[in-house]
């Protein structure tokens, strides 16, 4: 049978709910279209149905960029645990 060293760590972590959301938010942003399906406050004459869009890239791209840095941190984490573990 397997010993309690060798126990995995678990699938859902606090690190994972958060990776999870950064990569989800701009879903729901995007898919909330009511809240974006107007033309006022413009910004620079341009309607804020397309300047909140151009902003949402940016967000997205920070959003994206900050899951794959915490991912890798994570996956690191494991590595050196199940490392750790077996020596």
């Amino acid at each position: 049978m397997s010993d309690v060293s060798e126990a995995r760590p678990p699938v859902v972590t606090p690190v994972r709910v958060i990776i999870a959301l950064c990569l989800v938010a701009p879903f729901v942003a995007m898919l909330w279209v009511g809240s974006y399906a107007k033309t006022d406050p413009a910004l620079g004459g341009i309607p804020f149905f397309y300047w909140y869009q151009m902003l949402w890239v940016l967000i997205s791209t920070a959003l994206t960029m900050t899951a794959y840095k915490l991912w890798q941190r994570d996956q690191r984490a494991r590595a050196a645990r199940k490392g750790g573990a077996s020596e």
